[in-house]
């Protein structure tokens, strides 16, 4: 398994920006998918984005496209998620998590392929 540190949440208006970030070490961090999940209170957690191995895909949700984007640099093993627009429907712990399996973008949007997750960075957005 590979140990995943979020960073960069914290308390922002409505229409502003964030840009979470996300340190792994471990397995080889460049064989991987790796996305960003969240939750927010009383609701289960939902896929947010995802990137390919080999980052030359991208997946995410329907609620956050064309405001978040995200990106891995496999030298320096980091994986980052830019949340632009933000919505107080946004608000959440945001999660990082590394895919189970190696080098396949296979049912990236299920929580239940991955099986690293970090400790989770909350976000508020306020209206």
């Amino acid at each position: 398994q590979v140990q995943l540190v979020e960073s960069g949440g914290g308390l922002v208006q409505a229409g502003g920006s964030l840009r979470l970030s996300c340190a792994a070490s471990g397995r080889t961090f460049s064989n991987y998918a790796m996305g960003w999940f969240r939750q927010a209170p009383g609701k289960e957690r939902e896929f947010v984005a995802a990137i390919a191995w080999s980052g030359s895909s991208t997946y995410y949700a329907d609620s956050v496209k064309g405001r978040f984007t995200i990106s891995r640099d496999n030298a320096k093993t980091t994986v980052d998620l830019q949340m632009n627009s933000l919505k107080p429907e946004d608000t959440a712990v945001y999660y990082c998590a590394a895919h189970s399996v190696h080098r396949t973008s296979s049912l990236v949007t299920n929580s239940r392929m991955y099986n690293s997750w970090g400790q989770g960075t909350q976000v508020t957005v306020s209206s």
